[in-house]
């Protein structure tokens, strides 16, 4: 099973209002507006935290995430009618409120960070070699 969201979103969470822009690859951005969607037109796929191996033990959903959509997501009532969420995982998500800024949507929020995708700035780059240090089934391209 995967984790509730962390205690607060990490450093590198696309959906932080302090985070550089381009730190991640533009697919990852457009995901997140899809999640604005109404509910029932919503992708099923939880959205992970993206500081964790994608099949790692220690993989939990993205606190941004559940802090910008909440108890409007799709994926993890799906996810809970198919064992692979827990009910006290489920209420984390649908009840969690971040400690720091989020944007307001996944529109928002890939808006800022595709503005940076073509040059990415220093704290970017910053960011972008610690998440490529942390997670193993990552590859720069």
């Amino acid at each position: 099973m995967i984790g509730g969201p962390a205690p607060r979103p990490c450093e590198s969470c696309p959906y932080r209002r302090d985070v550089p822009a381009g730190v991640w690859a533009a697919e990852e951005y457009e995901k997140l507006v899809r999640y604005d969607a109404p509910t029932p037109e919503q992708p099923p796929r939880l959205f992970q935290c993206h500081q964790s191996d994608a099949g790692s033990a220690g993989r939990r959903v993205c606190a941004g995430w559940a802090g910008c959509h909440g108890d409007g997501l799709l994926a993890p009532r799906i996810a809970v009618i198919q064992g692979r969420l827990d009910a006290v995982t489920y209420r984390a998500i649908a009840e969690y409120v971040s400690p720091v800024p989020l944007f307001s949507s996944g529109a928002e929020a890939a808006e800022h960070g595709l503005s940076g995708i073509s040059e990415p700035g220093a704290e970017a780059r910053r960011v972008i070699g610690k998440i490529t240090r942390v997670r193993s089934d990552l590859s720069q391209s």
